[in-house]
């Protein structure tokens, strides 16, 4: 049998008492963190002896119980009483005292009887997840006042979507057309997952990045609704290049993101189009990003204006969910009574509407109502049919050179994007 550091230390040292070493090392951590806190207070518990001494109580609790639970809640009570007293003392001195030490103490006692367990890293991953939490007050505080009360809601919107309502849905088929419920709100919650991210990076980044910047992120969060911005945008700026060649970059960027959500959904899709799709988003960029910098008659440092809505609105959701089981049943529909020919006719619409619900259904569809060739044929005649509808929003809302510089370049984008079927 292989030997552990913890049996060769028990050739000097008892397994009792390696445990005690083991408390004290981590509630000397903890005391001597709250022990540097002391200097800016005017009364503050503990410190490299206090909480040494709570980890010891606990542990020795656990030993004379041998792990009984009742006699381990007497004692954290015990000591729960004694913390509060120095509270009362705490808030005698300042009525804004926090509870912080305190709540330390008890970890503290946890640890000791964690340790007896011989849950070592539990005990271990407490503590220096209560070292970080003291030392970042500052931090933490701060953020708390960056953060708009709204994106906390927003976060706790997209808890709502992924953790509560997602594992109470049945993963059966059901129905005739054997809808899985689990996987129809797993879909939702993974291209709502994607535009969040994009959504988050933003934020962060809106006093600091330009319009390049808000290109590659509206890219991911909807390449339609950015065209769409910067075509309006454009309508009063003189920078044909710029707002062209970042509304490529955006377009380009939907083809990352459909890679992701395949290899998400149907890795026999992702090995068809995964790969054409990243050197078709590379390229886009690429280009989109020489073509931003050609001169225009106007050249100025733009910053961008328009803020992405944000993409967790449960409204948003079921709708979303309404389409893809809409596109679901019209996909099996099709593929029976119309063939391959019909489910590439559909896709060639449904592009130019919406990309995404079609394209999802085709990762639920490909492999049992529709061949994998077929569907990852119309999953490129989707993308290249909605970069087509794309191209005429940027024409028609832009104008001028800017609209048909956008125009051209999508055209060009949706051309090459149908160059993989050339090898499906």
């Amino acid at each position: 049998m292989a030997q552990t550091p913890l049996s060769d230390f028990s050739r000097w040292l008892p397994p009792e008492g390696i445990k005690i070493v083991v408390v004290l090392f981590l509630s000397f951590l903890v005391g001597l963190e709250r022990e540097e806190h002391k200097s800016s207070t005017r009364y503050s518990f503990g410190g490299v002896r206090t909480f040494p001494l709570i980890g010891l109580i606990g542990y020795a609790v656990a030993l004379l119980s041998k792990g009984e639970l009742l006699p381990i809640a007497i004692g954290l009570a015990v000591v729960g009483a004694f913390l509060l007293m120095s509270y009362h003392q705490k808030l005698c001195s300042s009525a804004a005292s926090g509870v912080t030490s305190e709540m330390a103490g008890l970890m503290t006692y946890l640890v000791g009887v964690l340790v007896y367990k011989e849950e070592f890293w539990i005990a271990t991953t407490l503590s220096v997840a209560s070292m970080f939490l003291l030392e970042m007050k500052g931090f933490l505080e701060n953020l708390s006042i960056r953060i708009a009360p709204e994106e906390i809601l927003t976060f706790t919107k997209f808890l709502l979507l992924s953790a509560v309502i997602l594992p109470v849905l049945p993963n059966t088929p059901l129905g005739p057309f054997e809808i899985n419920p689990f996987k129809t709100w797993l879909v939702v919650v993974a291209v709502s997952g994607v535009s969040y991210a994009s959504y988050v990076i933003g934020r962060l980044t809106k006093e600091k990045s330009g319009i390049l910047l808000a290109a590659v992120l509206g890219g991911a969060y909807s390449s339609t609704v950015t065209t769409v911005a910067l075509a309006r945008r454009a309508k009063n700026e003189d920078q044909p290049h710029l707002f062209s060649g970042c509304t490529l970059i955006a377009c380009g960027i939907m083809y990352l993101r459909l890679a992701a959500l395949l290899g998400i959904f149907n890795r026999g899709l992702a090995d068809k189009l995964a790969v054409p799709f990243i050197i078709l988003a590379g390229g886009a960029a690429v280009f989109g990003w020489v073509w931003s910098r050609i001169p225009d008659p106007v050249s100025k440092e733009l910053k961008r204006e328009y803020t992405p809505r944000n993409p967790l609105e449960m409204r948003a959701a079921l709708i979303f969910a309404g389409l893809f089981l809409a596109m679901l049943v019209a996909t099996h529909a099709v593929a029976v009574h119309l063939g391959s020919a019909g489910v590439y006719g559909l896709a060639g619409v449904m592009g130019l509407a919406d990309v995404d619900p079609f394209i999802m259904g085709m990762t639920q569809s490909a492999g049992t109502v529709t061949t994998l060739s077929v569907a990852a044929w119309a999953v490129a005649i989707a993308a290249s049919s909605n970069n087509v509808a794309k191209g005429c929003y940027a024409f028609s809302i832009a104008g001028g050179r800017t609209g048909r510089m956008s125009l051209l370049l999508l055209l060009g984008l949706s051309i090459i994007g149908l160059a993989p079927l050339l090898w499906l």
